[in-house]
C-alpha cells in the first residue's frame, strides 16, 4: 500500500487534503505533519511514496522541505502554493523534481500530478534496484579477481588456470564463484 505524508499547518487542511485524495481514488496509508521540522523527523523515520506540502507552514514556507524531501528520499513531492506565487515557487523547486500545484486545488491537476509522481517513483525504484544489482555484480567480480591474483601468486597458476580453478570449485561444491573466491581470500580453501 502506498504511504503518503501530508504536511500542512492545520487539522482542517489535513482533512481537506485527505478527502481530496479520496475523491481522486487514492487508497493509501496517510501520515500527517503540521510543521517542516516534524515532517523532516518523519521522513527520517519512515519511507514514503509521496509527500504533499501545503504552504505556508508555521516554521517555514515549505519549499525548502519539498526540496529536501526530493533530494533525500525517493518519494514524489507535490507542493501547493497560492496561485499568485505558484510560478515563482515553481522556478525555485522544479529543478529538484518537485511538482507545484496552484491553490485552490483542481482535482484534474492533482490527479495528473499524482500519476506523474507515481510514474517517477516507479522509475526511481527500478533504477535503484538495478543499481544494487550492478553493485553486487561489481563486488562479485572484484572478489573473484582478488582470488585469481592470490592463486597466480601462491600457486604459480596462469590467469586462465586460476579462473578455471574457481569455476570448477564452484561447480563441485555447488557454491557461487564469489563464495569460492572469498574462501580462497580468507584462506579457508586449500589449494
Amino acid at each position: 500500500m502506498e504511504r503518503i505524508l501530508i504536511v500542512s499547518a492545520t487539522e482542517k487542511s489535513h482533512t481537506m487534503l485527505a478527502q481530496f485524495l479520496t475523491s481522486c481514488h487514492v487508497r493509501a496509508e496517510l501520515s500527517f505533519a503540521s510543521a517542516g521540522s516534524e515532517a523532516r523527523r518523519m521522513l527520517l523515520d519512515g519511507l514514503f511514496d509521496l509527500v504533499l506540502v501545503n504552504t505556508p507552514l508555521p516554521d517555514e514556507f515549505g519549499h525548502e522541505l519539498a526540496q529536501s524531501a526530493a533530494h533525500d528520499t525517493f518519494a514524489g513531492v507535490i507542493l501547493f502554493a497560492k496561485a499568485e506565487i505558484a510560478d515563482s515557487v515553481a522556478e525555485k523547486v522544479e529543478d529538484d523534481g518537485v511538482f507545484v500545484i496552484p491553490k485552490p486545488i483542481s482535482r484534474v491537476l492533482l490527479t495528473q500530478a499524482l500519476r506523474m509522481t507515481r510514474a517517477v517513483h516507479q522509475r526511481m525504484t527500478g533504477l535503484q534496484s538495478e543499481n544494487r544489482r550492478l553493485q553486487q555484480r561489481i563486488e562479485d567480480i572484484r572478489a573473484v579477481d582478488r582470488a585469481k591474483c592470490l592463486l597466480i601468486e601462491c600457486c604459480a597458476m596462469s590467469e586462465p588456470e586460476a579462473h578455471a580453478y574457481i569455476e570448477q570449485q564452484a561447480m563441485k561444491q555447488r557454491r557461487t564463484k564469489r563464495q569460492i573466491a572469498e574462501a580462497i581470500i580468507n584462506g579457508e580453501t586449500p589449494v
